[in-house]
């Protein structure tokens, strides 16, 4: 589904700016070893996503990648092995689900700068990162600034301006529970009560990003 009808756009840098950290919390030991237990078949493909996310393996819970065409936004066999996290995206989130999947990010690994778009479906709904598995050398860079994203915590994440990611340590994967929302009440009050004041600036960071992309390009 690459757009939503009848759904109005939303102006995510109002809305959210960057990343903003919900009042919320998961039990993140729960969830990791739930998410460790599902079967390796499910793992080894990038789950029909392309381009800046190559480096990522991704496990569809709902919905398809938006490379793989205008399918249905429907439930997928690896969330039945799930039911925390089937309680995470149905009940603790107070908004109706659209497309979510498991992404791990190799160490070492980045997702180039980068920003969705070409479907209105990017600006219809509301995307919620819930670190899986991550270390103190992950960084998620959005609109210029640089966050950490710990277990046991949901951000909000502003996927209309450029953002990327930078597992920063060579030896240590980083997974993340990433969720698409539609806009509600309730989860318009979470976001109006986050912080929005974690982000750095953190040039190495920048830099490594970005000097990523450009050797990209050169390649």
């Amino acid at each position: 589904m690459l757009s939503i009808p009848g759904q109005p756009l939303l102006d995510k840098n109002a809305l959210i700016g960057g990343c903003v950290r919900l009042p919320l919390r998961c039990d993140s030991e729960r969830l990791r070893q739930e998410v460790e237990r599902l079967p390796a078949p499910f793992w080894g493909t990038r789950g029909g996503r392309v381009g800046v996310h190559n480096p990522a393996e991704a496990v569809f819970l709902r919905g398809h990648a938006p490379a793989e065409g205008d399918l249905p936004i429907e439930e997928r066999e690896a969330l039945g092995h799930l039911p925390y996290t089937r309680e995470l995206i149905e009940a603790r989130i107070p908004a109706e689900p659209m497309r979510c999947l498991l992404a791990k990010l190799p160490g070492g690994a980045v997702i180039a700068p980068h920003m969705d778009r070409g479907a209105p479906y990017f600006n219809q709904t509301i995307r919620i990162h819930i670190p899986v598995i991550t270390h103190d050398q992950m960084w998620m860079f959005c609109d210029g600034l640089s966050y950490r994203m710990h277990q046991g915590e949901v951000w909000a994440l502003n996927n209309s301006t450029v953002h990327a990611v930078w597992n920063a340590d060579a030896e240590r994967p980083r997974t993340h529970l990433i969720c698409d929302f539609l806009p509600s009440a309730p989860l318009l009050e979470l976001l109006a009560a986050g912080e929005r004041d974690l982000g750095r600036d953190e040039p190495a960071v920048r830099e490594h990003l970005f000097g990523a992309a450009r050797a990209n390009v050169r390649a």
